[in-house]
């Protein structure tokens, strides 16, 4: 089987980084370009040594000359809508980790999906533990009415509450079939968290830290926490890899990592 072509959207950034190596170490896998707005020359320098590939702030014209396989994206919301529909144009499939899209966006991705015939993966985490933390999440949950949950990030990540946290909160509240209980206190304040299905989240933004979070169940006499920290970016790219390699696979539309992981 031929390597997958695949094209990083956002090579220049913190996360693009570590997809640019994972996929030049995975032998699967052919690295055919990047792009990224803050582009330094017309070529990137792979970490391996082994060489450079295409770079530019075109996406458009990086998809026709690299005619990649799949484009994976981590970039930000605004930015990633309108790159995603290009890509989708030139039916090439797509992967992206990129957090903050609205309802309305996450539809309009499965009708690109539909349209284009192509594979769309989107996932608000690529970590693997991430992932059990919210499945082992949804199993509390049937069991205990009260529930919080505190997520942490690095204090230049733009929106809150995470894309984790709003997943998790909503897939807890699924899996049981009802909303959580408020405190007894009642109804909670804005200062208690922005309320997702009967749980409060908290964001706190701050140097000295990368992504974390932690969910909090509580019932008479007793609390259950189940926590998820991620000690560098490293972390997501097992996922990321595992979504590219599904995505020739299997067109439509796919939201969560769990849905490959088969939880």
């Amino acid at each position: 089987m031929s390597q997958i072509k695949v094209l990083v959207h956002g090579a220049a950034g913190r996360v693009g980084q570590e997809v640019v190596k994972a996929v030049c170490q995975e032998p699967e896998m052919k690295l055919v370009g990047a792009v990224d707005l803050k582009v330094s020359g017309d070529s990137l320098a792979l970490a391996d040594g082994s060489g450079s590939v295409p770079f530019s702030a075109d996406l458009a014209a990086m998809l026709d000359s690299c005619e990649p396989d799949v484009m994976v994206d981590f970039t930000i919301a605004k930015a990633s809508m309108p790159a995603m529909r290009i890509a989708a144009e030139h039916n090439v499939n797509l992967v992206s980790g990129t957090t903050g899209f609205s309802p309305d966006e996450l539809k309009e991705m499965q009708k690109l999906a539909e349209a284009n015939e192509i594979g769309v993966v989107v996932a608000p985490n690529f970590a693997l533990g991430a992932v059990l933390m919210i499945h082992l999440a949804k199993i509390a949950g049937k069991f205990i009415d009260h529930a919080e949950i505190v997520e942490l990030h690095h204090d230049k990540k733009l929106d809150a509450p995470s894309g984790t946290s709003l997943m998790t909160a909503r897939a807890m509240a699924e899996a049981r079939g009802k909303s959580f209980l408020p405190p007894a206190a009642g109804e909670p304040t804005p200062s208690r968290g922005w309320t997702v299905e009967g749980v409060s989240i908290h964001s706190v933004r701050m140097p000295g830290l990368m992504a974390h979070q932690e969910v909090i169940f509580g019932t008479a006499g007793q609390t259950l926490k189940i926590r998820h920290d991620t000690i560098n970016r490293e972390c997501y790219m097992p996922g990321v890899m595992l979504a590219v390699k599904a995505v020739v696979k299997q067109k439509g539309f796919i939201y969560g990592l769990d849905k490959l992981l088969g939880l």
